[in-house]
């Protein structure tokens, strides 16, 4: 089954940004979506999850067969996507351990949000915690509150390995990080794309592509696809650039 992008027309703010993109994510794979700045990435990214203020105007988003237009960023999220950000937000007065205790219940149909009932769910906290590269101490704080940009995005690993969505969209993943991060990142990845995660890898710069292969690569420049292949063409970008497509 699959998450897959028909021809689709995005206007924000009456402005046309996407153009007839096509792409299909395959669970168990890696999609790679690469282009320059601007030519509509991060859009894709948010019409997928259906964030306000992105109007599809052409074309569907469909779920394993099931359109996923009309649907809130929230009952998306509830039926297996998870978008990571580029640049999350800081929720004050909210702990990252309140969060996230918050979602996986919310994930699983509980009534009460704060309350941990399992034990076990405390120790997978931890576990992912450890896998990722943060403190305990961390759980402490707030949301993306004084976080670095490294830990921004290891805190959105953090939440992706609790909620083990179906598909996961990470929108600039390498940002801010260094070179281990960015080797966590791709080891995170690979572990997703053999657990049979469908993974849509949003990227300008193929840093992070030298650690783990995409099985697909389309290329998006002025809102339009210009360019499909494999992990050849991902090769291409990072030696000639994207002169080519221009």
């Amino acid at each position: 089954m699959t998450l897959e992008v028909r021809d689709l027309h995005v206007a924000v703010s009456g402005r046309q940004v996407l153009r007839g993109v096509s792409l299909t994510v395959r669970y168990g794979e890696v999609h790679a979506v690469m282009g320059p700045n601007g030519s509509g990435k991060s859009t894709l990214a948010y019409a997928i999850m259906g964030r306000p203020g992105y109007e599809v105007v052409k074309g569907d988003i469909r779920l394993d067969g099931e359109s996923l237009l009309g649907l809130s960023s929230e009952e998306r999220s509830l039926k297996g996507i998870f978008l990571a950000l580029q640049e999350p937000p800081q929720v004050p007065g909210v702990r990252v351990s309140t969060f996230i205790i918050a979602s996986i219940n919310k994930r699983m149909g509980a009534d009460d949000l704060t309350r941990v009932k399992n034990p076990l769910v405390l120790k997978k906290i931890y576990d992912a915690v450890k896998n990722v590269g943060l403190s305990k101490d961390h759980l402490t704080r707030e949301l993306n509150v004084g976080f670095s940009g490294g830990e921004k995005k290891r805190n959105e690993l953090l939440q992706l390995l609790l909620l083990d969505p179906k598909v996961v969209i990470l929108d600039e993943p390498d940002s801010g990080l260094d070179v281990d991060g960015v080797k966590r990142v791709a080891e995170i990845i690979q572990e997703l794309r053999e657990r049979g995660r469908a993974v849509l890898l949003i990227t300008h710069y193929p840093r992070v592509l030298e650690y783990v292969e995409p099985n697909n690569v389309t290329v998006l420049y002025r809102g339009t696809v210009v360019a499909k292949g494999g992990p050849e063409l991902a090769r291409r970008i990072e030696k000639e650039g994207y002169g080519f497509i221009k």
